[in-house]
């Protein structure tokens, strides 16, 4: 078994509780783990041994793309979209972070982290 990650993609979207918030918009940061079985690839060098990080980032962007009120749903449909399209994948791990989130206060971000 081994882990493939994509950390720190970045996207600027709409998504939040507030309207306000779905008019500005905000920058987003995401991170993807994938526990799946990749002794193929080790062995043989070949993509259809793992997954394929291009096709990952399409998705984590597809779903960035459709906006949402809660950090928890956007997790939460990424990880069924990648457990979709990659049957090898036994577990996913996604962290997904909002920048400056509006708060009476000052936070760099906040951070909501799905696994499933």
């Amino acid at each position: 078994m081994g882990k493939v990650s994509l950390e720190g993609m970045e996207f600027y979207a709409r998504h939040g509780y507030y309207e306000e918030e779905r008019v500005i918009g905000n920058k987003y940061s995401v991170d993807v783990t994938l526990d799946v079985d990749v002794r193929d690839a080790a062995l043989e060098d070949k993509l259809d041994g793992t997954v394929n990080y291009e096709k990952v980032y399409e998705i984590v962007q597809e779903v960035m793309s459709i906006d949402a009120n809660l950090l928890e749903h956007l997790a939460g449909k990424m990880i069924k979209a990648l457990k979709e399209n990659f049957p090898q994948i036994n577990n996913v791990k996604v962290r997904v972070s909002k920048y400056n989130p509006p708060i009476k206060g000052l936070c760099h971000k906040a951070t909501v982290e799905l696994e499933g």
